[in-house]
């Protein structure tokens, strides 16, 4: 298909996009930024709602504003508006501390609600690093033997010596989708719990924890859900495990009285477990603000959305890009598919760094996976075209003075 046919498909699309709108609500540039699953694009209200809240909330109230402004009860209260995005219902979400410090807490809560004689942790083989670290971790602390195991593999792997599983939702070098439902249906079979990992599903796909009768489950909210540089991540409990949750950091901030300063810990009740220390109030009031962007939005829609332009973006790649240049590992199937497309390519440290110098942002996942996030809210269908044709245009010129120089040709790249 010719350049002008895709160019008016992507301007027909976008003309029909239901979301097409959203795009007004961030503070955008003439950039393609395909790096939403990294770091979200800032929604364009946030800057005035954080002046107040250092001007007013901080500098004029001061200590006020944990009870005047709702400091306080801000990890909670945030949870719930996270909790539709991922199909919870509320009180089993509460916000705060990193994505690394709440898989802790995930893990050796489960390993401890499964009891002393499970003494197995199955981990995703394929995991972002940390997982894996912090699993390793919570394993030798709770005297379990942890278990590499591909996601596919996992169901399958799960028996009556599994405490729980620790995985990721989507992948986040090749963007596969893993099998939510079946695993978390298979690890209860086997009387195990299921952990999950949502860092690139939340805010991309529908999650539907409590549909799925999942356990636990944590997050980052600084990739779709747009919440800034170091957000603060989410933990998920099941209301059902509420009860029984045995955080292993038990702070101040999720005792049962917490200005009583006593020396005995008493849990509070609730998802309030899931609480360490003082909140880290500045970058939490901006992702609250950041959620408005959220507001009306059908996660439905937005799925439909990432999987249109996820298509579009792959037809866009294999008819502009030359043959053999890349190659694809995102799954074709949308039952597999997150919502981003990693291409494999073999100069993929130079193409990367030309792409990001004429306006289209992705990243690099070593040592040679281009990875492109579309996030729904603001990349449009004209985007997804406009990077697949910059990406022919650089990919041959990187690959073709690659091959003069190996030839002799003294071109670089």
């Amino acid at each position: 298909m010719s350049e002008t046919t895709l160019r008016e498909t992507a301007l027909r699309l976008d003309s029909e996009d239901p979301l097409a709108k959203r795009r007004e609500l961030f503070a955008l540039d003439e950039a393609v930024y395909l790096d939403g699953n990294s770091l979200g694009a800032l929604p364009a209200h946030v800057p005035d709602r954080m002046a107040d809240v250092i001007a007013r909330e901080w500098g004029r109230l001061r200590i006020r504003s944990w009870d005047e402004s709702g400091w306080w009860t801000a990890p909670e209260r945030i949870g719930d508006r996270i909790a539709p995005l991922v199909g919870a219902a509320p009180g089993q979400i509460v916000v705060g501390d990193s994505t690394s410090v709440n898989v802790f807490k995930a893990v050796v809560a489960a390993a401890r609600l499964a009891g002393d004689d499970r003494d197995e942790i199955l981990v995703d083989a394929t995991t972002f690093p940390t997982d894996g670290y912090i699993a390793q971790s919570a394993a030798r602390m709770t005297g379990r033997r942890l278990v590499p195991v591909a996601p596919h593999e996992v169901a399958a792997a799960a028996g009556p010596r599994t405490a729980a599983a620790l995985v990721n939702h989507v992948d986040y070098r090749t963007g596969r989708l893993h099998d939510l439902p079946g695993i978390t249906e298979a690890l209860r079979a086997a009387g195990a719990l299921a952990v999950w990992d949502l860092c690139h599903s939340a805010g991309a796909l529908p999650v539907g924890l409590d549909a799925h009768g999942v356990d636990l489950a944590v997050g980052c909210t600084y990739k779709y859900l747009n919440g800034g540089p170091g957000a603060p991540a989410y933990l998920y409990v099941a209301e059902r495990h509420q009860a029984a949750f045995d955080s292993p950091l038990p702070g101040w901030n999720s005792h049962a009285d917490p200005f009583g300063m006593t020396p005995g810990y008493t849990a509070a009740e609730g998802a309030l477990r899931g609480r360490v220390g003082t909140p880290d109030i500045l970058s939490m009031l901006a992702l609250e603000s950041a959620l408005d962007v959220w507001d009306g939005v059908s996660i439905e829609d937005v799925r439909a959305k990432s999987l249109a332009l996820t298509d579009f973006f792959l037809r866009c790649v294999r008819a502009y890009v030359p043959e053999g240049a890349v190659e694809s590992l995102t799954p074709e199937a949308h039952a597999e598919r997150g919502s981003q497309v990693a291409l494999r390519c073999d100069a993929a440290p130079a193409v990367m760094a030309e792409l990001i110098a004429r306006g289209v942002v992705g990243d690099l996942r070593r040592p040679d996976v281009l990875r492109f996030g579309f996030t729904p809210l603001y990349v449009g269908f004209a985007d997804a075209e406009r990077a697949a044709r910059v990406l022919a245009e650089v990919v041959a010129e990187v690959l073709g003075g690659a091959r003069d120089e190996a030839s002799g040709g003294g071109r670089t790249v």
